[in-house]
């Protein structure tokens, strides 16, 4: 892969730029919706196009445990497999090990854990997360890391963070003895670890930096810690990560987050927020966040979103909306999880254009200062 800053903005670290993968360019800064199992709950690859969307993201832990990577390998990928002709990164599924397993045991060589669906016993290492990702054939892949929760302590995270180097180093190996399986290349993230500790976070950067050769991760972030916290690393990390390269924000967040955060030079991001929040009513608009099954938008008979230019804005109205979620209907978590996720797109082709034109560091301002009343903006 390549990346190449075409823009940057005077007033802060934003930037936008182009990352050309196998699968086609992504311009940045850029979302990415998830796809846990192999579809982003409701919307096919032909809506995701309209939406905007340029690359997904794949759950290793997921599609190891169902269907299978034997079967997806035999399908020719993951791309052929959900019919996606655009990018795809996947996670090394190291996060679901530790949050979703009903019970693991962590060591040096990686973790025995139990399937949240039936209690099977798996063990995943480094090794083991690189030939399931060679198996789905993403474009990205994740390295293997230990996550510690958002309230570790020093301890905890320190341990973290020297697995997290020492594993780096043993999934570049593994990717160097084991030809590549779909004809093209695979490029791969290390992520940098250390919770909200700053001596940790540098060490980790300066141990895991000299594996990323176009492309590096933070991890560890929006998993319970203060949201000061959360910012003060990244903000941190600018400064630690290479400028040349293509930042990743993994699990990251709300849309005010995302402006945050490009604004401390981040360039990609992953988050169930846009899918989840639209099947519980929760649209994200111009005007803030709207949950669609409150009394009044039973007869509000006004487009959602006048700013949107989704299929569910240009043709249907709150009302109808508003009845299609309270009655649990399929179309209206599809409609509502349209639009968000093209709220998200828009969200990033707007700051796109506002770094190229020079304006980001004041429509930022303005955009946080209008949606900072809005709880979960």
């Amino acid at each position: 892969m390549r990346f190449n800053i075409s823009a940057a903005d005077s007033g802060s670290s934003a930037r936008a730029g182009i990352l050309e993968t196998p699968h086609g360019p992504i311009t940045t800064p850029i979302f990415m919706p998830v796809g846990t199992v192999g579809a982003v709950k409701s919307l096919d690859p032909e809506a995701l196009n309209t939406a905007g969307v340029r690359i997904i993201l794949g759950n290793t832990y997921h599609l190891y445990l169902r269907p299978g990577t034997e079967i997806i390998n035999t399908a020719g990928g993951l791309h052929q497999f959900i019919g996606w002709d655009k990018p795809i990164l996947t996670d090394s599924g190291g996060f679901q090990v530790f949050s979703l397993a009903k019970m693991n045991k962590i060591t040096d060589d990686g973790v025995e854990f139990q399937s949240h669906l039936d209690g099977s016993r798996h063990f995943f290492n480094p090794a083991v997360s690189m030939e399931i990702q060679r198996n789905l054939g993403s474009d990205i892949i994740m390295a293997f890391d230990q996550c510690p929760p958002g309230d570790a302590g020093i301890e905890m995270a320190e341990v973290a963070v020297k697995r997290t180097s020492r594993w780096i180093a043993e999934c570049r190996d593994w990717l160097a003895e084991n030809p590549l399986l779909y004809g093209h290349d695979q490029t791969l993230f290390p992520i940098v670890q250390g919770s909200v500790y700053e001596e940790l976070r540098r060490r980790s950067a300066a141990e895991v930096v000299p594996f990323a050769t176009c492309g590096v991760a933070i991890g560890g972030l929006a998993v319970g810690e203060e949201k000061s916290a959360m910012f003060e690393m990244i903000d941190l990390l600018d400064g630690e990560l290479p400028r040349d390269q293509p930042r990743y924000l993994m699990g990251v967040g709300r849309p005010t987050d995302l402006v945050r955060a490009v604004r401390l030079g981040v360039d990609m991001f992953d988050c169930v927020m846009p899918t989840r929040n639209a099947r519980n009513g929760q649209l994200f608009t111009s005007h803030g966040i709207i949950n669609i099954k409150n009394q009044k938008y039973k007869t509000d008979f006004a487009t959602l979103d006048e700013a949107c230019d989704c299929y569910l804005c240009r043709n249907f109205t709150r009302a109808y909306l508003c009845h299609l979620i309270r009655v649990n209907e399929i179309l209206g978590l599809r409609l509502a999880s349209l639009h968000n996720v093209t709220y998200y797109l828009n969200l990033m082709s707007t700051m796109r254009e506002q770094i190229s034109d020079g304006n980001f560091t004041i429509w930022a301002a303005d955009y946080l200062g209008k949606m900072s009343d809005h709880q979960g903006m």
